[in-house]
């Protein structure tokens, strides 16, 4: 939202996880687009944390019960006339469409990757602080000394390779974002809570501050009540507002 910033905070682990992945690629889209080895460097290390999440669990079957119950409930919504059923139908193929793909990938996400010999010498030589030094991965080092024409042939091979996941990832935070009326909030003490309906599965919740606050928004919370403390950087101890605010809040559940 242009002259907001916008603080997230997931309610469940499932939307945690994709909020970190998301965090993840877009760094990784970023440098990619950097010359230098150096931006070579963040762009392996970033893809490395990628299948280190996609290590942790099943990837590919959590994003197709969170598509496959998003396309359900959006699915219900054609029955409504004040819809606009072109636009969710476009929705609803592009969704039909991210299913397909996933059912098609015979592994694991990030797989081929796991099982890549390059790949996986830096990946184990990451857990060492400095551990990719140039003396400790010598191919690293003839890599990274490669024309940037071939490193970027090499970083968009391995990113292109994981496409599926991150449209999927994509969609459904975007949908989930959209779910949700933006309200215009005011409290007074500094902090604002808030209980949620035990019958709707909300997962995330959205805080929106003018960029020109000096305060940024701290939010814990599940999906029955959520906190958000309003606090002002110091140089000891965050301080706690001692005023009025007036924020944006969204409250999604797709």
């Amino acid at each position: 939202m242009q002259g907001y910033t916008v603080y997230e905070h997931p309610l469940n682990e499932r939307i945690r996880t994709l909020l970190r992945l998301e965090h993840l690629f877009r760094q990784s889209r970023h440098f990619i687009e950097g010359k230098s080895a150096w931006d070579s460097r963040i762009f392996i290390a970033t893809l490395i944390d990628i299948l280190d999440i996609f290590s942790r669990g099943d990837m590919k079957t959590e994003l197709l019960k969170e598509l496959e119950r998003a396309t359900g409930n959006l699915r219900g919504l054609m029955d409504i006339p004040q819809v606009d059923h072109n636009k969710l139908g476009t929705i609803l193929r592009a969704m039909e469409h991210l299913i397909e793909n996933l059912h098609g990938m015979n592994a694991q996400p990030g797989q081929s990757l796991r099982e890549d010999e390059f790949l996986t010498a830096i990946r184990q030589r990451s857990t060492i602080p400095g551990g990719t030094c140039d003396f400790d991965l010598p191919a690293y080092h003839l890599w990274l000394a490669a024309s940037y024409d071939k490193r970027l042939q090499d970083q968009r091979r391995w990113l292109n390779s994981l496409d599926p996941v991150h449209q999927a990832i994509e969609l459904l935070l975007k949908m989930i974002r959209n779910s949700a009326e933006v309200r215009p909030i005011r409290c007074e003490q500094g902090s604002y809570q808030q209980q949620l309906d035990n019958n709707t599965p909300f997962q995330l919740v959205r805080v929106m501050l003018p960029n020109d606050s000096p305060y940024y928004a701290e939010i814990s919370g599940s999906r029955h009540r959520f906190t958000i403390r309003f606090l002002k950087p110091a140089s000891q101890r965050p301080a706690l507002a001692d005023e009025a605010i007036e924020f944006r809040l969204a409250s999604c559940s797709l």
